[in-house]
């Protein structure tokens, strides 16, 4: 059941970084869940790092982190990927 909300997690965070980076990002539905899963991650570690994982309430600064990372992974991979579909 993890891996399912790990998914959806993804998903989420994954089509919220694509609301942030200008512009239009062609990559595949299952890149952005992976990089979304990648930016949850990373930005829970983050988090963790500055001691704002676990706060009163919804935990905003988090959340900031993982879209924030997801959104620059796919910054990153999107021309990358258009390069290789060229």
């Amino acid at each position: 059941m993890s891996f399912l909300w790990a998914v959806i997690a993804g998903l989420v965070i994954g089509l919220l970084a694509k609301l942030v980076v200008p512009g239009r990002q062609p990559v595949p539905l299952w890149l952005t869940i992976i990089l979304g899963m990648i930016g949850a991650v990373a930005g829970n570690a983050l988090a963790t790092a500055f001691g704002v994982r676990d706060t009163g309430g919804i935990d905003w600064i988090r959340h900031i982190f993982q879209i924030g990372i997801a959104a620059v992974l796919l910054a990153v991979i999107t021309p990358l990927w258009i390069r290789r579909r060229a």
